[in-house]
């Protein structure tokens, strides 16, 4: 990849030009020297957009992205772990709640189906 625009990089990175600029803000993303005021990015700087977006969508915080990045430059293996270890119990306790509220739906649907007159469950369980 040669060097690019603001806007390319955040076409390369799947967001929006303002996205990167609001990285650039709280510190996750560099801010290059540009020539004439035109700022270029290069591979590095893709590399770290796609890191910070594949870490959100795995549901890790900003703050947690960036203590991520700096772990990543010490080689800070046991603490990026830990980090690791405690979004997967958060996510285990999502999928938990999920579960039971599927579940939960999922009588009531059946419940709405079979019945024949009056109100629907599903009308009643959330009058509450």
């Amino acid at each position: 990849m040669k060097a690019v625009t603001i806007a390319a990089l955040a076409r390369a990175g799947g967001v929006g030009v303002e996205t990167v600029r609001y990285y650039q803000r709280r510190g996750l993303m560099p801010v290059p020297n540009g020539m004439a005021g035109i700022r270029r990015y290069g591979p590095d700087e893709l590399r770290r957009l796609r890191f910070i977006r594949s870490a959100q969508a795995a549901g890790f915080t900003l703050e947690q992205i960036a203590e991520l990045l700096s772990l990543h430059a010490t080689n800070g293996r046991k603490r990026a772990s830990a980090l690791a270890r405690d979004r997967i119990a958060a996510l285990d306790e999502k999928i938990a709640a999920l579960k039971k509220a599927r579940n939960a739906l999922t009588k009531l649907a059946h419940a709405c189906e079979r019945g024949t007159s009056g109100p629907c469950p599903i009308l009643l369980a959330f009058e509450n």
